[in-house]
């Protein structure tokens, strides 16, 4: 009873209020983040979750990780059409044809910014200075749905033939991996 308690007395970003938005934003937002799977399962994700709200694809997480292959970018890159196919009718994630098949085609293009930069990691890093932006914002209202380095990001991967990249969802992608530090000033995760 006292955990619980305490847990809610908390001060957290104020998107954080509920799972499983509560054990995210406590445990993975924000936390700078260099491994490959890792970095290709946000990639991913925040694809599938384009015009949609976050918790509903945290709610599908475990759905996309048994339907991608534990988000092997290897064996997501030789998705077939039967397999995509098979992923239309499975109801633990989004079926939407054209986020599966960009899923599979940003697997191909991930493999090539791999071999191009020894890793993906060095690559995405590369557009930061590899450290991370620690922003100052005090209110969620104050925080940006894409920046200048947000939309650099997203040309750079639209010209190497990645989908669901716009400045947005880049944007998401580096507060998710922690290339951006965009927790409220307030919140307990800010300075850590």
């Amino acid at each position: 009873m006292f955990i619980l308690f305490y847990l809610h007395m908390i001060t957290r970003c104020g998107w954080a209020t509920e799972e499983p938005n509560l054990s995210y934003h406590d445990n993975e937002w924000g936390r700078p983040q260099h491994d490959d799977k890792k970095l290709f399962e946000f990639l991913l994700l925040e694809g599938a979750q384009a015009g949609l709200s976050w918790v509903t694809i945290l709610k599908r997480r475990k759905g996309y990780e048994k339907a991608f292959s534990n988000f092997d970018v290897k064996k997501v890159a030789n998705y077939n059409q039967n397999r995509i196919n098979q992923l239309m009718k499975d109801e633990s994630i989004i079926r939407n044809r054209l986020k599966i098949t960009s899923a599979v085609k940003n697997a191909k293009q991930f493999i090539k910014i791999q071999d191009e930069f020894g890793s993906f990691d060095n690559y995405i890093w590369n557009f930061v200075d590899y450290k991370p932006i620690k922003n100052n914002f005090k209110k969620l209202s104050e925080i940006p749905a894409s920046t200048v380095i947000s939309e650099k990001i997203s040309k750079d991967l639209k010209k190497r033939g990645f989908n669901f990249v716009g400045p947005t969802i880049c944007y998401a992608m580096m507060q998710a991996i922690g290339m951006v530090n965009d927790h409220i000033t307030g919140c307990f995760r800010y300075r850590k």
